[in-house]
């Protein structure tokens, strides 16, 4: 109804035919007979009258939504997560709000703050960089909150992380059994968790299976994107000789094998790559990418069922979940295709 005021209850009952407090048990979900249920939803439809949400919320002690924070929506690891989020809480009865933080704690800290005011019933959060000044936070929130990677030890508070420690070693065993020697590593920023953690794995796999380890074979990109890996490969190739490439994740994967392309170079005769994460990327690229599988789906569906079971107990136990890694070998590091020889044996 363009130029009237807005519609109120006492408009859709009147409309309806019935009583403001029926327009009120309807629109707040209550039970009432089929035909004022019918009645109420068709005035409220026909006066375009949406209800206040954040006055319903106060009413009921509940905004139906639950928030996912995490560092890039574009990245296709967190698109799957989200995915997986949003089919359990759904089935749960909530909506999903989605807020992307730029791997910023201070963006954490102020999505927290807000989030503090009663917009949403519960958080998954994902941060990159877990800072004490964000642990407070954590553990100050008037809301439950389900993190998804690690914590400090202590921190009480229900998580989901994957164990990317023996993630890096399934890679390098993968490839050491392949008779690879010189296993390079392309990292996102070390002061991350994920980088940090990626990093002592790789170092510990490189010491149990013998492998070279030597600081020119460890690059440290500017971000886990696809841009800023492609000049961390270009600088790893221009000072080391690799004959294989760990990757922190499946898009610094896809940037080394773009680099490697540029040389002349062949996956995985010359240098064999492998990837972190197991995102569709991988099997869309040419070879397709061998990864190891962190649970991505499996750790979404987990935390989110974690945050369901603490709205509807708030004093359940908490609980700290360790997804294990899957190798998933595809061409980039395919056996046979590594036994062939490179060109500058062929040519011999």
């Amino acid at each position: 109804m363009a130029g009237t005021k807005k519609s109120t209850l006492a408009l859709v009952a009147e409309r309806a035919g019935v009583s403001i407090a029926s327009v009120s048990r309807v629109l707040n979900g209550l039970s009432a007979s089929a035909d004022v249920t019918e009645r109420v939803q068709q005035a409220a439809s026909d006066l375009g009258y949406v209800p206040d949400a954040t006055a319903r919320s106060l009413k009921v002690g509940r905004t139906e939504q639950i928030a996912l924070a995490v560092a890039d929506a574009a990245n296709p690891v967190y698109m799957s997560m989200m995915n997986e989020v949003s089919r359990v809480v759904a089935d749960g009865g909530y909506r999903l709000v989605l807020s992307s933080t730029g791997a910023d704690p201070a963006n954490e800290l102020d999505l927290l703050s807000g989030l503090d005011r009663g917009f949403v019933d519960g958080l998954i959060l994902s941060p990159l960089r877990v800072t004490d000044e964000l642990v407070e936070h954590l553990r100050r929130s008037r809301i439950p909150i389900v993190v998804l990677g690690s914590l400090p030890e202590g921190v009480p508070l229900d998580n989901v992380r994957a164990d990317s420690v023996i993630g890096m070693r399934l890679a390098l065993k993968h490839l050491a059994k392949q008779g690879r020697r010189r296993i390079a590593f392309l990292n996102g920023p070390v002061d991350t968790v994920p980088g940090a953690t990626r990093l002592r794995g790789y170092l510990a796999a490189v010491e149990e299976y013998g492998t070279a380890q030597q600081a020119d074979l460890q690059v440290e990109a500017d971000d886990f994107t696809f841009a800023a890996g492609l000049p961390a490969a270009e600088a790893l190739l221009d000072q080391s000789s690799p004959d294989a490439i760990v990757c922190a994740n499946d898009l610094l994967a896809v940037a080394a094998l773009k680099a490697i392309a540029r040389r002349g170079l062949r996956v995985p005769q010359d240098i064999a790559v492998v990837g972190m994460d197991d995102t569709e990327i991988a099997q869309l690229v040419h070879p397709t990418l061998t990864s190891v599988d962190l649970g991505a789906a499996k750790r979404a569906r987990t935390a989110a069922k974690l945050l369901l079971r603490r709205l509807g107990d708030p004093d359940a136990e908490v609980r700290q979940v360790v997804i294990e890694p899957k190798l998933r070998v595809r061409e980039s590091s395919a056996k046979d295709a590594a036994r062939e020889p490179s060109r500058t044996e062929a040519s011999r």
